[in-house]
């Protein structure tokens, strides 16, 4: 294999390529065989020029037709349109103790000539006049030509120059502001950097303190009429034990979810960008935290009843809102569940209690003598039970004891299929 020559190497900067860089239907294809093209030095002018120069380039002619039409780089002459006033408009509506008519029609002139360039027009200008002096001059003019020239007020309210007009003592404050930043020193900026972040911090965390006692007391307050309903007994008596354990269990979970949500939209805050699928992940997170991992697996489960993703497909702010409200209303459901079977349960041992009698209660004696006689206790009190047991395990196989045991509730057997 020959190598190529130390010059060609140098000049070429290595090896030539194996297979060609670019596609040969992209080299520069030949004219059509019935098209001439010739190139011509001809003359041309600019219709961005005043003065009607004319100048010459080489133009490409094609069957010795030259190409017509303007100048192929006029089209970038750009220039703003500066108002102009007549002598009565400028004395009825333009008249200013501090500048002269001669002042104004210099300034206007440089800026129509140098494109509104407030640098170079202040260079230029004849007398000493600051740039915020000359844009004030400028901008105070057209405005109130705009505003005379104008049918009504409402014509021109949208036009830049009256909807915004030009404030020169902002604009001072503005530059000198700017000064003052520009020749801060590391140490400076480093201070200014840390008070910025602190100042941050304190407002984010009274942000976050006042969402959750606001929500908090939006909780409390809507909780407290159901949850005294709820307590109230069948009789119509309120339990302020069970009302103030429910309330407890109602309000204290909420308060914690919300500390959870502001301060994850806190921590978000300050990522400033971040996905919206992230945001979804954390929010959930802070909304099942006080629950454990068997009722966050029920939730899960609930949404695959009702053919809902786990996380959501397109998540828009709206669908990762409603998503958010989903779990919440689904982990409420399942808190009331949880509440209804505690009552339930309450409710059947006071139906039970209701129809046997507690162990120690004394009973009134079937004599027939006196019906004013003394109370004699059965044998489930004070340890009744267990001596009749002690008993019965004392006598043989077959030999039941004397003293009749003292009668049990049982509870109605359940009926069958086979019994209707």
């Amino acid at each position: 294999m020959a190598f190529p020559a130390r010059y060609v190497y140098a000049l070429t900067g290595g090896l030539a390529p194996l297979m060609p860089s670019i596609d040969t239907s992209q080299l520069k294809r030949r004219p059509p065989s019935d098209e001439k093209i010739t190139w011509q030095w001809l003359p041309f002018t600019n219709s961005a020029r005043k003065d009607n120069l004319q100048l010459y380039h080489w133009v490409r002619v094609v069957n010795g037709v030259p190409p017509t039409g303007d100048y192929s780089f006029a089209k970038y002459n750009k220039s703003v349109d500066i108002v102009r006033y007549t002598d009565e408009e400028y004395e009825k509506y333009l008249t200013d103790p501090t500048w002269t008519k001669e002042e104004t029609d210099q300034l206007f002139d440089l800026c129509e000539r140098f494109d509104l360039r407030f640098i170079i027009i202040a260079d230029r200008f004849s007398l000493s006049r600051t740039v915020e002096e000359l844009k004030d001059r400028y901008y105070s003019v057209s405005r109130a030509i705009l505003l005379a020239r104008a049918p009504s007020s409402g014509d021109v309210s949208g036009h830049p120059l009256v909807k915004e007009p030009y404030n020169v003592s902002q604009e001072i404050d503005r530059k000198r502001a700017l000064s003052m930043v520009l020749s801060q020193t590391k140490q400076q900026e480093r201070k200014d950097a840390e008070v910025l972040a602190e100042a941050k911090r304190i407002t984010e965390s009274r942000m976050a303190a006042r969402g959750v006692e606001e929500s908090t007391l939006h909780v409390a307050s809507n909780a407290g009429p159901e949850m005294a309903e709820t307590a109230t007994n069948v009789d119509g008596t309120v339990s302020p034990s069970s009302n103030a354990q429910l309330a407890s269990v109602a309000v204290a979970p909420s308060s914690s979810v919300m500390a959870e949500n502001a301060s994850t939209l806190a921590s978000l805050r300050m990522l400033r960008v971040y996905l919206r699928t992230y945001a979804l992940e954390q929010m959930v997170q802070a909304a099942s935290s006080t629950a454990g991992l068997r009722t966050i697996k029920r939730v899960e489960q609930i949404l695959q009843d009702l053919g809902v993703n786990l996380k959501p497909r397109v998540p828009t702010k709206a669908v990762c809102a409603e998503h958010l409200e989903l779990r919440k209303e689904i982990l409420t459901l399942l808190n009331l569940q949880k509440q209804l079977q505690y009552k339930e349960a309450e409710g059947s041992s006071f139906r039970d209690g209701s129809y046997t009698e507690m162990p120690g209660t004394p009973k009134r004696s079937h004599s027939h003598r006196d019906q004013d006689g003394t109370f004699v206790p059965d044998s489930m009190s004070f340890g009744g039970e267990r001596a009749g047991r002690r008993d019965q395990k004392r006598k043989g196989p077959g030999r039941l004891s004397e003293a009749p045991s003292s009668p049990a509730h049982k509870r109605p057997r359940k009926l069958k299929a086979s019994d209707l």
